[in-house]
């Protein structure tokens, strides 16, 4: 019988591991889950790599060697998570040129710390992925306000990026937007203009952040709305003249994902974000107990409907019950952006700690 994974995957949504160790590299774990759970890319954060260095001995030896030849901090964290995502690339680099490139991607995002710095942003995204001689590489930006020149440019010059940290319609819009004018900069110039990119809409921490506000009978269903009703614009906007006209100078549609879908309500089904997202031509990138959830029980019920069914009479209902939508989409995108700075900072203490420990003598 098909696993749930397998028949998500064959109704043309990609599923992706929002993970990374080097445990799950060295154990086989990760080809095991390409082979058994049909995922076909990944995702990683700083938060994903502090808790794999931290909580292991796996990066030990690799830190030694590094602290030997003269490097520490971010430069030294750079270094591991490039080899990790290195060799998670060679692993989902057969599916990335079956697909031409749609699929089979890893991500690694450029420093939190240079949110507001755009040529900064520019700089790092350009360097990093220079850097990891892969195609199948995504560079993550965050697709803040700030983030949307940095995104343009980084698309212009060539660098695949996941646009990261958006939570609404208009958020996921404005990144996509931004994607399209690199695109047509790249086509103006006389460029190719097969850029690919995805855009990472967070789904679980609506309803985290409504809780105390949504009646009972709308308990976890703001997070899903809010998702129906930015797959009606991202298929509007597939379907629009502006894209048709890229389309037909070569371009990629940039791939709407899902991010934050482990289910933080325990009294909800382990698998309700996923159950309920998919889509063909989107990806879901799920935390590793929500895959072997998704894989060991799961069941599908249909797919997202392309005019985003019942999402505005949810969403009416939820600004009835006194959640305003547009405010908490803003706070879930600053907040987001400070947690990732939270969780960067948290990392390099990490690597500081580690380095010092190893740099002790051994008894």
């Amino acid at each position: 019988m098909m696993k749930a994974t397998q028949k998500l995957h064959a109704m043309g949504q990609s599923i992706w591991l929002d993970n990374i160790t080097r445990g799950l590299l060295t154990s086989g774990t990760l080809r095991r889950y390409i082979q058994e759970f049909s995922v076909t890319g990944l995702t990683s954060n700083p938060t994903i790599f502090d808790h794999a260095i931290k909580n292991s001995h796996d990066y030990d030896d690799a830190i030694r060697k590094k602290l030997k030849e003269g490097k520490s901090g971010e430069a030294l964290f750079f270094e591991l998570a490039l080899e990790d995502l290195s060799q998670a690339a060679d692993l989902f680099r057969p599916v990335h040129d079956q697909t031409n490139g749609v699929d089979g991607w890893v991500s690694l995002e450029v420093s939190p710390l240079l949110a507001n710095d755009t040529t900064g942003t520019i700089a790092a995204a350009k360097e990093l992925h220079t850097r990891a001689h892969r195609p199948n590489l995504f560079i993550k930006i965050p697709g803040t306000r700030a983030g949307l020149s940095a995104i343009e440019e980084a698309i212009f010059v060539g660098v695949p990026i996941n646009v990261t940290l958006l939570f609404s319609r208009e958020q996921y819009v404005a990144a996509a937007e931004a994607y399209l004018r690199g695109i047509e900069r790249r086509i103006a110039a006389g460029l190719k203009p097969d850029v690919f990119s995805v855009a990472s809409m967070f789904i679980s921490r609506w309803d985290v952040a409504a809780m105390e506000k949504t009646p009972d009978a709308l308990r976890d269903h703001l997070g899903i709305a809010i998702a129906k009703r930015t797959y009606k614009a991202y298929r509007g906007l597939l379907d629009s003249r502006r894209w048709q006209r890229l389309l037909n100078s070569g371009a990629q549609p940039q791939r709407l994902l899902w991010a934050s879908t482990g289910t933080k309500d325990p009294s909800a089904s382990d698998v309700l974000y996923v159950k309920s997202l998919a889509a063909p031509f989107t990806v879901n990138t799920m935390p590793e107990d929500t895959l072997k959830a998704l894989a060991d029980h799961g069941e599908l019920s249909g797919v997202l409907p392309d005019d985003g069914g019942d999402c505005e009479g949810t969403l009416a209902k939820i600004t009835t019950a006194g959640i305003d939508i547009d405010a908490l989409a803003l706070q879930l995108q600053i907040e987001g952006a400070a947690s990732f700075v939270k969780s960067w900072n948290e990392l390099m203490e990490c690597i500081v700690s580690k380095s010092e420990a190893l740099k002790t003598p051994q008894t």
